[in-house]
């Protein structure tokens, strides 16, 4: 190549064009035990738990540990670099598997809920893939990244499944072959990171800029409403993702059409990340935003229609579509409005506030499907009207956002 041409392409997106591939790469593979996980969670949960309405615990411990391992690896990465926090993720997720593999042979619900909040440390370090995906992007590069990387989810929705579908039953202890194989995954996946470039952060100077504290930042129009507006998304969609098998289940129907339907909507969340960047440049993150919240609207109308097999995949694939229209517009809102020395204060107190909320909605969710009313199909709709105050929130704060004067 000539010494123009390689001019014409900027080298940080050469670079970044690389370590999205990797981080695509492992999104596929190693995202893999998150529907795994969540597609057995309940169920799990529900044969250990001395009271069903415990059944999603399991689930709402690993985001509890998500929102708890949110704020400390995004300060492990800030001092000693993405690959260090990412490799310590896949570590908690081996941990973690390890953990509730024994709590299932101990038939341990103690046990079982130990390894789920060290699953939630794998879970809090893969929700860094996007902002990686962003840290060597170009501007006009960033928002597709950020998607492409979430594409790689694509990939896991299929594979981790089906992994159940092959494992859940394979061993004399119900799903304990899936927590055996989730462990292999973690480490088989993690090799991946030796090839990321992403360089670690310079030690800040005695004279170099601070940034904005924490309350300065949440008080800034732009990232209290890209806060709100992943933290809303997310908590919807595991509310409902969440009480979705047992739902199914509970409605006369068998645990592998559960895990056809959590394939599906897994696929719904993360095919479309292959053309949200290009619609949010070409559109405006709003927009893409409120299509997003309005999609989700649209998954609660249709759960709220019925019970029958159709329905479930219907309104868990607009779930998923919602989801990645509203998370991917936050996330790239959020990636626009700090600066470098504010990267790892802004990213922590995001998703510490965003999983905070998803675990709030992953322990209601296992109250409101199995003790909100007598039957599974009273439980299922107690669900899918939960969403009503959560997506009123966001939707204010969207449009006030959008009636804030423009600075010039």
């Amino acid at each position: 190549m000539s010494d123009l041409a390689a001019q014409s392409l900027p080298h940080d997106d050469r670079r970044a064009k690389r370590n999205v591939v990797i981080l695509f790469a492992a999104q596929a593979t190693m995202g893999a035990q998150m529907p795994m996980i969540f597609t057995i969670g309940g169920l799990a949960g529900q044969s250990l738990a001395s009271n069903i309405c415990y059944a999603t615990l399991p689930i709402s411990m690993i985001v509890l540990g998500s929102m708890l391992w949110a704020t400390p690896l995004a300060a492990i990465m800030q001092r000693f670099g993405r690959r260090v926090g990412f490799f310590s993720g896949a570590l908690g997720g081996s941990v973690g598997a390890a953990i509730g593999a024994y709590g299932l042979m101990q038939s341990s619900f103690a046990l079982f809920l130990l390894g789920s909040l060290f699953t939630g440390m794998y879970m809090s370090a893969q929700g860094f893939y996007r902002f990686a995906a962003a840290d060597t992007a170009s501007e006009e590069y960033r928002p597709k990244a950020i998607s492409y990387v979430l594409a790689g989810g694509l990939v896991s929705a299929v594979l981790g499944p089906q992994i159940v579908k092959v494992t859940a039953d394979a061993m004399v202890v119900p799903f304990l072959g899936t927590y055996l194989a989730v462990i292999g995954v973690n480490l088989a996946g993690s090799l991946l990171f030796f090839f990321l470039d992403i360089p670690t952060p310079p030690p800040p100077s005695k004279d170099a800029p601070k940034g904005r504290s924490r309350w300065e930042l949440l008080k800034t129009p732009r990232i209290a409403v890209a806060i709100i507006c992943a933290m809303v998304s997310y908590a919807l969609m595991n509310l409902v993702m969440t009480s979705a098998p047992l739902a199914v289940v509970g409605c006369g129907f068998d645990k592998g059409n559960a895990a056809d339907i959590v394939t599906a909507h897994v696929l719904a969340m993360f095919a479309p990340s292959f053309f949200t960047g290009h619609l949010i440049r070409r559109f405006g993150v709003e927009r893409i935003v409120a299509i997003g919240l309005a999609i989700l609207a649209s998954a609660g109308l249709v759960g709220l229609a019925g019970v029958e097999l159709e329905n479930f995949f219907i309104a868990l694939i607009l779930l998923g579509l919602g989801w990645n229209f509203g998370f991917i517009g936050a996330t790239t809102m959020l990636a626009s409005a700090h600066t470098p020395e504010e990267r790892g204060r802004v990213q922590g107190m995001n998703d510490m506030i965003v999983f905070g909320c998803v675990t709030l909605a992953s322990l209601s969710s296992g109250g409101l499907m199995n003790c909100s009313g007598g039957t599974p199909q009273e439980g299922w709709a107690a669900v899918n009207l939960a969403m009503i105050p959560l997506l009123t929130l966001a939707g204010a704060a969207l449009i006030w956002l959008v009636m804030q004067p423009k600075k010039t």
